[in-house]
């Protein structure tokens, strides 16, 4: 098993908010990341594909292709956006790094043509990183 990976960045806004809580709560749990006029970060996506190199072109996935995708399908859609309000994918999904990074899975996954998607890692910050293998 052969494992590719492309990195892409993206910059946009977020806020951290549960519309079914109370302000309390909301600064209780999310802290200054519930500012009401949100707050924004220049995220890392990697996108690792898993597979056997196809014996005529050695690829496992053509790199320039997995680039076009992530950004047709992923971050065209997200980057310098405001998350919340901008981004259907979070009208009704708090966007976390955790979430944000189970949503990429989702929206990538059905469009790799090779291999298997096997990971999606997200940098928030240079110190914040969250990985999702899917459900």
């Amino acid at each position: 098993m052969v494992y590719v990976t492309r990195r892409e960045t993206f910059s946009a806004s977020h806020r951290l908010y549960n519309p079914a809580w109370t302000d309390a709560q909301n600064e209780a749990v999310f802290d200054k990341c519930n500012s009401i006029h949100g707050h924004g970060h220049n995220y890392v996506i990697e996108v690792t594909v898993a597979g056997e190199p196809d014996p005529q072109t050695g690829y496992v996935l053509d790199l320039k292709l997995l680039k076009q995708i992530i950004k047709r399908e992923f971050v065209d859609k997200v980057d310098h956006k405001h998350l919340n309000l901008d981004v259907e994918w979070f009208r009704s999904t708090i966007p976390t790094a955790e979430n944000i990074a189970r949503i990429a899975w989702d929206v990538l996954r059905p469009k790799i043509p090779s291999g298997t998607l096997y990971q999606i890692r997200l940098h928030e910050t240079e110190n914040n990183v969250v990985e999702y293998r899917g459900a």
